[in-house]
């Protein structure tokens, strides 16, 4: 999540990221350009609507002050529109997409202990190009 401080009085192409002159305003928005790498499933919800979950890889830039060996982050993401949903299900493991989104905890019981999981919930998405293997089955 990014905070920004705003110093100007509000324009209308700001939209909702500004408030009035020195409030804090906060933006809840992810752009991810990764590999797919868990194949879209449709889910059914006990309430009757549907959702579209994938997973999405994205390369994590190295930091030699962390010493950290993880080279990815692998991200759970989630969407209820239509259009995405019909798109993802379009996808194959290995093709770059790109998401647009944003953050949110989701809460849930297992085994009686609460847990939370944090997941992309995107609203557009778009394939940016083919996984190797599919791109040479095609040719």
């Amino acid at each position: 999540m990014t905070v920004a401080r705003v110093e100007k009085e509000p324009s209308p192409d700001d939209g909702e990221r500004t408030g009035p002159a020195g409030v804090l305003a906060t933006v809840n928005e992810v752009r991810l350009i990764g590999r797919l790498s868990l194949a879209a499933e449709e889910k059914e919800l006990p309430s009757g609507d549907q959702l579209t979950a994938f997973r999405v890889v994205v390369n994590r830039p190295r930091d030699k002050r962390r010493g950290s060996r993880v080279q990815i982050d692998a991200l759970e993401c989630h969407t209820w529109v239509a259009r995405v949903r019909r798109a993802a299900m379009t996808w194959q493991v290995g093709d770059v997409i790109e998401v647009n989104g944003s953050l949110r905890r989701r809460f849930f019981k297992t085994g009686g202990r609460l847990q939370s999981m944090t997941e992309v919930e995107v609203s557009s998405a778009r394939r940016v190009s083919r996984a190797a293997a599919a791109t040479r089955q095609a040719s």
